[in-house]
């Protein structure tokens, strides 16, 4: 048995943050779904103000996890974040389900949930630090591992949360399940994660906060991250156009929308294991070049399904790139700042941002000229745009 688990997950911090990151994933998993049901029909919030908050929402995620991860990179250790961004999502998840009012909603979404989302990058962060002294391909390993937990989370827990709550009259409820997946969460960080030494990993040379926005933002890391985040949009314009393609131009239902969702995150979970596997012997940039083409062929062929056994066929090829295009990009952008672990992995929300709000532009355009079909052909086209800005600028690198 010990056989089939890599020496690198043996290590407390790794294991640890491992199991405290599928909470975090849980907690999204089980609210993300039913977010707009909750914020627009139960509570009565308008499309307009919901797109904003949601916007802004991002926006404050971006900021604070560059602000707490160079906090964290001065500190030198990242529990204290942790438990701290935490606490914020016990906060606002449990204020939701417990004061269940307009008001509530909008401050625990806009400013609650939002720092208990910059725990993800805090979590990718204390993984970096503890495998400061790996092999390049160990730390790839570790990385895919934690992400695969993230994936792991939305197998199952979006179905079941349907199911649990199919007879109820309202879905927040599914904030308590988020807001008890938090307490398991600040429980395992706060009474298992190893205490840190603080002093020997500070960052030597202090960056202010607006000198860390100004390194996030100066044009050697900027437009690595904006290659990145056009790469990354093809999975939000999937997220957006798969179920219409599917309810629409393939003739298929919802329940057939639920159940490729289920099967194309249990393929990311394995191929995330199988991605890992082939960084040892190729680099990172070949790795998610190969990523991205496979996941453009995917939305080409997307763009042409006309029947449900059509798209169904299609999520082995979704699965293998998906699992690339969401593991391989954390440990590219976390090696831009390599010194700072903090900072670095608080690129990872930069590139969600951005990324989001591109495949927002993306799916504006696409349907404004197109079919959401032709949408699809669309994203194709921006990952491939995203993946030969990125060959040119490391191209020339021997390796990442």
């Amino acid at each position: 048995m010990k056989r089939l688990i890599p020496d690198v997950f043996r290590n407390p911090a790794i294991r640890v943050s491992m199991i405290a990151i599928f909470t975090f994933g849980f907690a999204g998993a089980t609210t993300s779904p039913y977010q707009s049901v909750v914020g627009i029909r139960e509570l009565g919030l308008s499309n307009t103000l919901y797109s904003a908050l949601i916007f802004a929402a991002a926006t404050v995620n971006v900021i604070v996890s560059i602000l707490l991860g160079n906090l964290a990179d001065r500190l030198g250790e990242y529990r204290t974040m942790m438990l701290v961004a935490a606490v914020f999502g016990i906060i606002g998840y449990g204020a939701i389900f417990v004061f269940p009012t307009q008001e509530i909603f909008v401050l625990s979404a806009l400013l609650l949930l939002p720092v208990y989302g910059s725990l993800n990058s805090l979590l990718f962060a204390n993984v970096r630090a503890a495998t400061g002294k790996m092999e390049r391909s160990e730390v790839a390993t570790v990385n895919s591992g934690v992400r695969a937990m993230i994936s792991l989370s939305w197998v199952l827990v979006p179905g079941l949360t349907g199911i649990l709550l199919s007879g109820s009259p309202t879905m927040l409820p599914a904030y308590l399940f988020a807001c008890i997946s938090c307490l398991v969460c600040l429980g395992l960080i706060g009474l298992f994660l190893p205490r840190q030494s603080g002093t020997d990993r500070a960052a030597t040379h202090h960056l202010s906060y607006l000198a860390a926005l100004g390194q996030v933002i100066s044009p050697k890391i900027f437009g690595r991250v904006v290659a990145i985040a056009l790469i990354s949009s093809t999975l939000h314009v999937n997220g957006a156009i798969l179920p219409l393609v599917m309810t629409g131009a393939a003739h298929g239902t919802v329940a057939d929308v639920g159940i490729l969702v289920g099967i194309v995150a249990f393929l990311e979970v394995v191929f995330i294991i199988v991605w890992s596997r082939m960084l040892r012997v190729i680099s990172q940039l070949k790795a998610l070049a190969a990523g991205a083409v496979i996941y453009a062929v995917y939305l080409l062929l997307l763009a042409v399904a006309y029947e449900p056994w059509h798209v169904y066929a299609l999520t082995l090829i979704s699965g293998i790139g998906a699992a690339a295009l969401i593991s391989i990009p954390i440990t590219y952008l976390q090696d831009l700042i390599a010194e700072r672990p903090g900072l670095g992995s608080a690129l990872i929300s930069v590139n969600i941002f951005l990324s989001a709000g591109l495949s927002a532009l993306l799916f504006a355009a696409g349907t404004a000229v197109t079919t959401y079909s032709g949408t699809a052909l669309v994203g194709a086209l921006s990952g491939l745009i995203g993946t030969g800005w990125l060959l040119y600028l490391d191209g020339s690198r021997r390796s990442l």
